[in-house]
């Protein structure tokens, strides 16, 4: 049994969070489930029959997932992370195979502006409902200092404790 973790990052606060999320499943899980993150550019559209749990996290964008433009804006504020035309979570939720027996969690990174609407799992919820995930939760969101990042103060903690709550959801 496995846990995958699905992930877009641009200024790599996403992986960050990503990362520590898996740190997180993985100390609670002990040795009884393997947890792999993987960027979504690298990701095929088959969710191996092992995975038990599957996550999927990307930044915010204008107000959603990432898209091609706002993937080469990013860029041009400094982003390194990837090529604006490689494929984020919005392009591998389009080409992913359901698998509907799979819970899955969303989550994002995105600045914290009062009333500013819009959110990548949001986003990331609606489109993997739609294309045929029956058990789909709205996860968490970390919040950046700016886009560029870093991460706020104590989100790599509270990811690592989502991590380690989420464990119990792991299926054998």
């Amino acid at each position: 049994m496995s846990v995958l973790i699905i992930v877009e990052s641009q200024f790599g606060n996403t992986r960050h969070a990503a990362d520590a999320v898996a740190e997180g499943l993985h100390d609670a899980l002990g040795g009884g489930a393997a947890v792999e993150v993987v960027d979504a550019a690298d990701a095929g559209p088959q969710i191996p029959a092992e995975v038990r749990l599957l996550l999927v996290g990307g930044p915010t964008h204008a107000f959603s997932m990432t898209r091609e433009r706002t993937r080469e804006g990013a860029h041009e504020q400094g982003a390194t992370a990837h090529e604006p035309s490689e494929s984020g979570i919005r392009e591998w939720i389009e080409s992913v195979q359901a698998r509907p027996d799979v819970p899955v969690y969303t989550f994002d990174t995105r600045v914290k502006v009062p009333g500013l609407p819009g959110s990548a799992a949001k986003s990331a919820l609606k489109a993997l409902q739609h294309r045929g995930f029956q058990h789909v939760e709205r996860g968490e969101t970390f919040w950046v200092e700016d886009t560029a990042g870093p991460l706020k103060h104590d989100e790599i903690d509270r990811a690592k404790a989502w991590g380690a709550e989420l464990a119990g959801h792991v299926s054998g």
